[in-house]
């Protein structure tokens, strides 16, 4: 499996002071030298994070491929037709929601800004993506919509009680993804415990991980940045 790696929250403390720090091309030189596969960021229609600006720069100076979340909507289209990541995945939106809730329900979305969508990524070479819920019917709904690839939401393995069920049933469409012969991702809510729920994965991509990895980094680098700043003081 490949690690793609979502920025977006290092924005969001960026956005906290109105200025620059932490700057996002530092961030992007970090993934760069971790060696990530794929850099996600979103472009949300409140701009609650990334901004406009953040993308042409991240994607001006990315050895990364970059993977654009975005909402099917008539700006975004603009916007994806402006620049060329090497991924786009379709994700819901709602301005009250504070991550992403569940899955697309692709029987709801626009079939004329799709098809508009589909012909951008078509003439510049871009993998287009639904993150859907894993079920059947939202598998077989992308297949013939014309989707290449499905990220899988598993949200629900980040919950304090995890069925055996919930497990069983990711699993399991991972697999019927792969037999559908669409390339599968998974993604929200996963850390260090429960990406051991995903079994299948040779069937799998992309992993793709957010707010945990940013999350954790701060814990990580804490206790070394803590002492690089006692260390000045102290001289």
């Amino acid at each position: 499996m490949k690690l793609g790696v979502n920025i977006d929250h290092i924005a969001t403390l960026r956005n906290a002071r109105g200025q620059d720090n932490p700057n996002l091309i530092r961030a992007l030189k970090v993934c760069q030298e971790a060696k990530i596969d794929t850099l996600t960021v979103h472009l949300r229609e409140d701009r609650r994070h990334i901004k406009d600006k953040d993308l042409f720069e991240l994607q001006k100076n990315s050895k990364i491929p970059i993977n654009l979340e975005m909402a099917l909507t008539e700006e975004m289209l603009k916007i994806a037709s402006k620049i060329n990541p090497k991924f786009i995945c379709i994700v819901p939106e709602k301005r009250n929601e504070i991550t992403t809730e569940g899955g697309l329900n692709l029987n709801k979305i626009s079939q004329a800004k799709l098809k508009k969508l589909l012909k951008i990524c078509r003439k510049k070479n871009i993998q287009l993506s639904a993150f859907i819920n894993p079920t059947k019917k939202m598998i077989n709904l992308a297949k013939n919509l014309g989707f290449d690839t499905v990220e899988l939401h598993t949200g629900n393995l980040d919950k304090k009680i995890i069925r055996k069920s919930t497990i069983n049933q990711i699993n399991e469409m991972i697999e019927y993804a792969h037999f559908r012969k669409l390339i599968v991702n998974v993604g929200h809510g996963l850390n260090f415990k429960n990406i051991s729920f995903i079994k299948k994965r040779k069937y799998v991509d992309t992993v793709h991980v957010g707010h945990f990895i940013i999350s954790e980094a701060i814990f990580i680098s804490l206790i070394k940045t803590i002492r690089t700043f006692r260390n000045l003081i102290k001289k």
